[in-house]
């Protein structure tokens, strides 16, 4: 293409490449359009101002788009077989005697039901749907946040929960989150539950879990919970695409797949 192009057309070919390929770097970009490096840069700070991709260490993601909240019974049937693979691969992380907070949400859910039948290990959640349907035999010991119920989310929620994470100092966190991204962070739709999984992170000691399927990543919604830095590992499933791996890690954040269950 030539430094000969002016910056609009070869912007557009940018996108064009980014809404195919998902990722772009720096160094292919300068290459597949005949460009400098520094050229290249200050188009996608151009592209990044007016906000249709997000800049990723020496590349550049499309930007994230606002996701509407879905009904925790809506969300309990999307990717199911992921999530129960994360919930399995998230569950062998907790150790014996191992004191665990769990936020609400369906993928965060599927850690509880793996954790079931385990002696020495305490949870402490708002996710009410951890005492669905285990009929008095969980086997961990399970404490609730208690709150005020939320139906949407199937959670408690407010200041009661708060005060009670707060009387708690815990060894892990493992929350699921309804967006990640690199310059939003984790978010949530729902201001008072991102406000409680950020109280379980600052009363966290040990590691940060996250358990996020991989149509969570990139996506945001509209509360911050945390920013992308305070994750010390991400679970997430199988179609996870490898040419993010570098980003994450240089955030120091181990990444580990879920095995497609056959």
């Amino acid at each position: 293409m030539g430094s000969n192009i002016i910056p609009a057309a070869r912007q557009s070919k940018i996108m064009e490449l980014i809404k195919r390929d998902g990722l772009v770097t720096v160094d292919s970009l300068s290459k597949i359009l005949e460009v400098s490096v520094i050229t290249i840069r200050r188009d996608l700070s151009m592209l990044e101002e007016k906000g249709v991709l997000e800049r990723t260490h020496g590349g550049a993601v499309l930007a994230p788009q606002i996701e509407r909240e879905f009904n925790y019974s809506e969300k309990d049937r999307i990717n199911t077989e992921q999530k129960e693979a994360i919930g399995r691969a998230a569950a062998e992380l907790v150790e014996d005697g191992d004191t665990v907070f769990i936020n609400s949400g369906s993928t965060s859910y599927q850690v509880i039901r793996f954790l079931k039948g385990r002696q020495d290990v305490r949870i402490i959640t708002n996710n009410a749907a951890a005492v669905a349907d285990f009929g008095g035999k969980l086997g961990v010991e399970l404490i609730l946040t208690g709150g005020v119920y939320r139906h949407q989310s199937n959670c408690l929620i407010g200041d009661f929960a708060v005060s009670t994470i707060n009387q708690v100092f815990a060894s892990k966190i493992i929350m699921g989150v309804d967006g990640l991204c690199f310059d939003a962070g984790l978010t949530s739709p729902v201001y008072q539950e991102a406000g409680i999984t950020r109280v379980m992170i600052d009363r966290t000691q040990g590691s940060v879990i996250c358990v996020a399927d991989t149509s969570k990543i990139g996506k945001v919604t509209n509360f911050v919970t945390a920013p992308l830095s305070k994750v010390d590992i991400l679970v997430t499933d199988w179609l996870f695409d490898e040419e993010l791996r570098e980003n994450l890690e240089a955030l120091n954040i181990e990444i580990i797949k879920a095995e497609e269950t056959v």
